[in-house]
């Protein structure tokens, strides 16, 4: 685990796991190692503080970590670029791995990092926490479990203003940009209600060569539904963050956009309800789902679905697949 903000936020998150616990840290800082977590700061949830670590193993060095027989989950959260070497190094050492979104940079990292897992027989799962928010978690039990039929259409947003806390989003060397480090959210959780779609296309907003915003059609052909996304860092400081979605079934209407409209359920006899969601108030309440599904993963040997490793690499490629055609200006197959 890396001691940065989503460090941070994992590690207060897997405070409430059911029957595991943190018995290592792992950092270059040897501030934060002591404890003098101050400096940390994100998008949401607390500030850092001074936090005891006393009893907690605190490493400088991955290879000590790895080597240390107590540990069998290795909770990656350190910069996107470092992902692949990190999490291949923790596969070799027979450690299961969970790694932050997004899985990586490079598809071929994502490759290679799945081949990895496969030649360790263990667990790569990829911490994409969309899936454990509640009104997401709904959105996807709905919709897998066929309550008001399939899918016919939907809509996703995901837009933030650009980031003060970092500068780092916008590095597309770094993070890919916003179009793969915000975006991919959305890419993972289309492709988890309806796979992958053939081709996209995408207009979209270009900074130093990273694309900063997009509006994308994920086409599937004239059997599959019709979804779109606008998603990126255009928005004003007076409008930080929003998400959100309208998703359109056989026989029920799904609304939600984070501060504006609570989850909504829209039936066909005209009836409108805003079902009760658990875990909304707490902002690591999601994360602490996310690691005790990772943690429930390792203890069977096996991948929960919302952790795919396949599923992420896939989100990735979509990523990739509208930035191309943001620069290209026309329709790219995936």
């Amino acid at each position: 685990m890396s001691l940065g903000f989503m460090g941070m936020i994992h590690f207060l998150a897997a405070r409430q796991l059911r029957d595991a616990r943190v018995v290592a840290v792992c950092s270059r800082d040897p501030k934060k190692l002591a404890g003098d977590w101050r400096d940390i700061r994100g998008n949401f949830g607390p500030r850092g503080e001074i936090m005891d670590l006393s009893a907690i193993k605190r490493y400088e060095s991955l290879d000590r970590l790895l080597a240390d027989p107590e540990i069998d989950l290795v909770d990656i959260c350190n910069p996107t670029h470092l992902h692949p070497d990190t999490a291949i190094r923790a596969l070799k050492a027979g450690k299961h791995v969970l790694v932050e979104k997004a899985i990586a940079l490079d598809p071929k990292d994502a490759d290679a990092m799945l081949d990895a897992r496969s030649q360790a027989g263990k667990l790569l799962m990829v911490a994409h926490v969309l899936p454990f928010f509640p009104e997401f978690a709904y959105a996807a039990e709905a919709i897998r479990s066929g309550r008001w039929g399939r899918v016919l259409g939907a809509h996703f947003k995901r837009v933030i203003s650009r980031p003060d806390w970092t500068a780092e989003i916008g590095d597309a060397q770094l993070t890919g940009g916003p179009a793969v480090d915000l975006h991919i959210h959305d890419t993972h959780f289309i492709g988890l209600l309806c796979g992958v779609p053939k081709r996209v296309f995408s207009s979209g907003v270009i900074d130093n060569g990273a694309v900063s915003y997009l509006n994308t059609q994920y086409l599937y052909g004239p059997n599959g539904p019709a979804v779109s996304c606008s998603s990126g860092a255009l928005a004003q400081k007076g409008r930080e963050f929003v998400h959100g979605y309208e998703i359109y079934l056989e026989k029920a209407t799904l609304v939600y956009e984070s501060g504006i409209c609570p989850l909504t359920v829209l039936t066909a006899d005209g009836k409108s309800e805003q079902p009760q969601l658990n875990g909304g108030g707490d902002p690591t309440a999601a994360f602490a789902a996310e690691i005790q599904a990772a943690v429930d993963g390792a203890a069977v040997g096996r991948e929960p679905d919302l952790l795919s490793g396949r599923l992420a690499r896939d989100a990735l490629v979509l990523c990739h697949k509208e930035c191309e055609s943001v620069k290209t200006g026309e329709a790219v197959a995936v």
